[in-house]
């Protein structure tokens, strides 16, 4: 209807060059007349972003991301490595002349098809072209996220969230990648949901205003982790994305997070804690002994605060729980405690139409990893420097200088504390 009556504007227009007897005035009256009916014509719910008028299709968006690195430049020590973090730095390899993957590596590749499909029913798809298992293949595509909300009120405070997604633990573990500071997320924290994700349901309430200010926080570059509700609570299956369940015990997870405004400041205190059951799936070494395998304890609790950066900020985090981890004197998997976390000091600087977030890290874990080999033994201190760089909204530069001291040991290599210098490079752009 709209769409013809902006035709027919344009055709009245057009004849005044043709018609000399036409009076201008009357011309002038009509397309007053019909921009002011185009005005007042049904427009869609802003709220819902819903149209009678519309077809399902209409309402989806497509956007993205993708991520270059390069981890080649003035590494001390090639053997220092994180294999949950990026498999292009270092080595894991048992061999003691096998080379560092330190070429130019895509570590992210992501688009986001989402859409409020219905007034009630908001979906949200984001596969990643750029996964990179241990079996060397880079590049495959695989499902990231898969999952719709139904909401049961107007505000869409109240949801449910069913399908594959972020497990709500942590904020770091939260915060897109896109994001992040930090080329990686902290081990301490992110030791506990590799890829952050899983196949669960999870309920999120959250005030609309409190929507909004999540969304500020990401919108205008304060480095928010998104809006995963003020109160979440939830179950998941706990054997991390795109595997399926090892035992019939599903973990449960809760958190509680809340940006209060003081000032001219944001801060967001947090506390998150799960509970559950691992099962272990071909992660362990032949003569490697672990009692009860399809259900080890792995429970955590942790606490989060932030302080936003204007222009000043602090992150941090930090857990304890209880969960797998090898022993290098018994060969076995035990379950012991386990504890680690990390401060960020961060700083957001407006150039202009550009932005410089010059940043500095320090992180510690000592625990296991339950989804590496034999659940391999962690000791971790790291600390990190580094800036990013967004001259463009579609893109940016991370440089960053890390120090690390990292103690892994499995049963291939039992006695391996590996100390070195490098400084990392990413390019991102962003559609």
């Amino acid at each position: 209807m709209i769409k013809r009556k902006i035709i027919a504007v344009l055709l009245l227009i057009g004849s005044v060059a043709n018609a000399q007897d036409l009076k201008k005035e009357d011309v002038k009256k009509e397309v007053i007349r019909l921009l002011d009916s185009i005005n007042k014509a049904k427009l869609p719910d802003t709220k819902s972003g819903v149209s009678n008028d519309e077809h399902w299709y209409d309402r989806i968006s497509l956007r993205g991301y993708a991520q270059i690195r390069y981890n080649g430049l003035f590494s001390t020590n090639d053997k220092v490595s994180c294999d949950q973090c990026d498999k292009s730095w270092g080595t894991t390899s048992t061999d003691p002349d096998a080379k560092a993957n330190n070429g130019l590596f895509i570590r992210r590749a992501r688009l986001v098809f989402s859409g409020q499909v219905h007034p009630n029913v908001f979906f949200y798809f984001q596969p990643d072209f750029a996964s990179s298992p241990s079996t060397g293949i880079q590049n495959f595509v695989q499902i990231r996220d898969l999952y719709f909300d139904l909401s049961f009120d107007k505000k869409k405070e109240y949801r449910l969230r069913v399908g594959q997604s972020k497990i709500p633990y942590g904020f770091e573990n939260m915060q897109s990648s896109s994001q992040r500071l930090t080329l990686d997320r902290a081990d301490g924290i992110n030791s506990s949901i590799a890829n952050e994700r899983d196949l669960g349901m999870f309920f999120y309430w959250a005030p609309a205003e409190i929507r909004e200010r999540f969304e500020m926080l990401v919108k205008d570059g304060y480095k928010g982790s998104g809006d995963f509700g003020v109160f979440a609570l939830g179950v998941y299956n706990g054997q991390i994305a795109n595997k399926i369940d090892g035992n019939r015990d599903l973990n449960v997870v809760a958190r509680v997070t809340y940006p209060f405004v003081i000032g001219n400041q944001i801060i967001e205190p947090g506390i998150q804690a799960y509970t559950g059951k691992w099962a272990f799936t071909g992660e362990i070494s032949s003569g490697v002994i672990v009692n009860d395998p399809q259900y080890i304890k792995d429970q955590r609790v942790g606490a989060t605060f932030v302080l936003y950066p204007k222009p000043f900020g602090i992150q941090t985090e930090y857990n304890i729980g209880t969960g797998p981890r090898y022993n290098t004197v018994t060969k076995t998997v035990d379950v012991t405690d386990l504890d680690g976390g990390y401060v960020l000091l961060n700083y957001k600087w407006d150039l202009k139409k550009q932005r410089l977030y010059p940043f500095a890290k320090f992180q510690y874990y000592d625990g296991g990893k339950k989804y590496e080999k034999d659940a391999r033994s962690y000791v971790v201190r790291d600390y990190e420097f580094g800036v990013e760089w967004q001259p463009l909204q579609a893109f940016e530069l991370t440089a960053e200088y890390v120090i690390a001291d990292r103690t892994f040991e499995d049963s291939a290599l039992p006695i391996n504390r590996q100390q070195g210098n490098l400084l990392r490079l990413q390019a991102q752009f962003n559609f």
